[in-house]
């Protein structure tokens, strides 16, 4: 009884086979992660955007919401806008403010309109490694419910950064007369 035992192992078309179809595998694996790095936007330019962003919308709400301008005598007493001699109201800086000085922005409503091409700081100096970032700032009156609705309580503040990537993010906040006599 002499059996003929079958050789163990692959053959070579079982080979082929097996490569072709680990390649075929492979090369749609390998397509799907370069459309997905393609169409994701670079994590480190997004983390850049926000923190601009953040950063920018704290500096805005940070300054005085006040009936009168803060350069105004009766900016403590006054209790509406009547009271004032120059009124902080209008939405835009007064003539010769800016963010960088000599005469320094010094209400929310100043903040409306900014924009910077190349992120600076408060003293107009150059963020390094931001020069291909934008941003800018609109400021609006805004109704945060319908018993605020004419009262001018509130406005809202919206901050758009654009990365070099030409991507975007936009933050908004509001910011409330909280203590209309006070400057801060």
């Amino acid at each position: 009884m002499h059996r003929h035992r079958r050789a163990q192992g692959l053959t070579l078309i079982e080979l082929l086979m097996f490569i072709a179809v680990v390649g075929i595998a492979l090369a749609a694996m390998l397509r799907v992660f370069v459309t997905a790095t393609t169409a994701s936007a670079d994590p480190m330019i997004r983390r850049q955007q926000l923190a601009i962003a953040e950063s920018l919308l704290r500096e805005v709400q940070l300054m005085p919401f006040t009936w009168c301008d803060p350069d105004d005598a009766n900016v403590e007493t006054a209790g509406s806008a009547a009271g004032c001699a120059s009124l902080a109201e209008n939405i835009g800086p007064e003539s010769g403010e800016t963010r960088y000085g000599p005469t320094y922005f010094d209400n929310v409503n100043d903040y409306n309109g900014f924009s910077m091409a190349g992120i600076r700081d408060l003293n107009n100096a150059t963020v390094t490694g931001l020069s291909g970032y934008t941003a800018s700032v609109t400021v609006a009156a805004a109704t945060l419910d319908s018993l605020n609705a004419a009262s001018g309580d509130a406005l809202q503040i919206t901050v758009t950064v654009s990365g070099p990537d030409s991507s975007s993010t936009v933050l908004q906040g509001w910011r409330t007369r909280y203590a209309p006599q006070s400057p801060y």
